[in-house]
């Protein structure tokens, strides 16, 4: 496969995919395979839940917008443009995937990266997200049949593959770290990221934050976990703003969390900032349970921008107004372009040089 038969299959995805949103998702009939397809993927966006409490209709619906929205001619040019990659896939390898599954599709990015350089990709999926990539693969394969030879799915051990690419816990990186300590890798930790605020912040950028907050109800590592603010900053505006995003307590799997971890909070005779479904604490780590945010105050900008400069392995990434350098803007955490690294690890690269 040419790589601008490989591009071609995946905007024909995207496409695909552009049809499916909640409540308005609607044949189009210029995508290919829809009679095959349309309705069946239609059925397991409503019965995902069912395998994994967390992927509501909602959450699952803006994952696949998400990547409908990358997934187009312009975007996948601009992305591969930087590269050089082998027209012919002559020196294709075997490429392991460890997949994560704390939101919907997570791993579709190293799976697209291993396919689109000409690779093979040997998956293993997450047993809490087993059901929306095979489901893709399907159609990619139903537009292509050359990509049948390139996708596995595993569930036993994996075996015979040339690199990896495996996405975990802190724990279960120390793991890969050892079982893979032989073969070309990325293995991707715990990261968290984080928002600076100065106070100048309008109500609408602040609803945004709301958006990084609670999207995947904070499960992702783009979710905002962590907001510094000002010496003398008073929260009454930050609650004001995300107060549109209360419905989020009305989701039983969100409260028990909620209730869980504000108890344990109190027990320990913390003190919280509460607006009943969201508790702010003031913690200097990164990782917060769900239905919490951290947070802490800053004397000086400059100092800050040091520190999280320091903690850069901690941070997957940073929302603000402009205050920290390659900052995200608030609202587009899990809008990530295709040229937006996990971990900033280019993976194109690794699977360009990996021999």
């Amino acid at each position: 496969m040419t790589l601008e038969t490989k591009k071609s299959v995946f905007v024909e995805l995207g496409k695909f995919l552009s049809q499916f949103s909640e409540g308005t998702s609607a044949k189009k009939s210029d995508v290919l395979y829809n009679d095959i397809f349309f309705d069946d993927f239609e059925n397991l966006i409503h019965l995902s839940q069912s395998h994994n409490g967390w992927y509501t209709p909602e959450q699952v619906y803006f994952s696949i917008q998400s990547w409908a929205e990358a997934l187009t001619e312009e975007n996948l040019n601009k992305w591969l443009s930087a590269y050089t990659i082998d027209q012919n896939d002559n020196n294709s390898k075997n490429v392991a995937l460890i997949l994560a599954g704390n939101i919907p599709l997570v791993g579709f990015h190293d799976f697209l990266s291993v396919l689109i350089t000409g690779n093979k990709a040997l998956i293993k999926t997450s047993s809490n997200d087993q059901h929306l990539l095979p489901f893709l693969a399907k159609y990619l394969i139903a537009v292509d049949e050359d990509l049948k030879d390139k996708i596995t799915f595993v569930e036993g051990k994996l075996e015979n593959f040339d690199a990896v690419i495996a996405t975990g816990s802190n724990n279960t990186s120390r793991y890969f770290e050892y079982y893979f300590k032989d073969k070309p890798s990325i293995i991707r930790k715990n990261r968290n990221s984080a928002a600076v605020l100065d106070g100048s912040e309008t109500k609408e950028q602040l609803e945004d934050l709301g958006e990084d907050i609670f999207r995947y109800f904070g499960l992702g590592c783009r979710n905002v976990s962590k907001i510094f603010v000002p010496s003398g900053y008073t929260f009454d505006t930050l609650f004001e703003a995300i107060f549109k995003y209360q419905d989020v307590i009305h989701y039983e799997k969100y409260a028990n969390n909620y209730d869980y971890n504000k108890a344990v909070f109190l027990m320990s005779n913390f003190k919280l900032l509460d607006n009943g479904f969201l508790t702010l604490k003031q913690d200097t780590s990164y990782a917060s349970p769900i239905s919490s945010v951290f947070y802490e105050f800053y004397e000086n900008i400059d100092e800050l921008q040091t520190r999280l400069e320091a903690d850069s392995e901690q941070i997957q990434c940073i929302v603000s107004n402009g205050l920290i350098k390659n900052s995200t803007a608030f609202g587009e955490t899990q809008k990530p372009q295709l040229w937006d690294y996990a971990d900033n690890v280019d993976t194109i690269t690794f699977l360009l040089t990996t021999k």
